[in-house]
This record gives structure tokens, sequence and C-alpha cells, in this order.
């Protein structure tokens, strides 16, 4: 019988103390964090062409001056 990831887990979560489960929940929201940070990065990557030709003219050097 061929269990799919999720079905795998599950069972071994109902074997699992709590104390162990806690660690592997850390672990998980920590690893969908970094998936969502990654996410992040590539879209401000892949806009970043697109935003340069308002960024780089000469009225917005001229706004930010004085910073």
């Amino acid at each position: 019988m061929n269990l799919s990831v999720k079905e795998q887990l599950l069972r071994e979560i109902q074997k699992t103390p709590d104390s162990t489960l806690k660690e592997v929940l850390n672990f998980l929201l920590f690893i969908k964090t970094r998936e969502l940070q990654q996410e992040q990065l590539e879209i401000s990557l892949l806009s970043e062409p697109s935003l340069v030709e308002e960024w780089l003219t000469p009225e917005e050097d001229e706004a930010w001056q004085h910073l």
C-alpha cells in the first residue's frame, strides 16, 4: 500500500509525544516562513526592472535629495 506523505505524517503524528510534536511544528513553521520569504524576494527581483524606469529619473532624484 502506497501512502501519501501526508498520510505517513499523520500516522507518525499519532505515535509521537507532544514534546516532539512541538519541535516538528516549529520546524514546519520555519520552513513555511523561509519559503514565503524566498517567494517575496523573487517577486521583488522580478519587478525591479520595471520599477527602475520609475526610480531612475531626475524627478525622483530631486524628490529624495533631502535625505
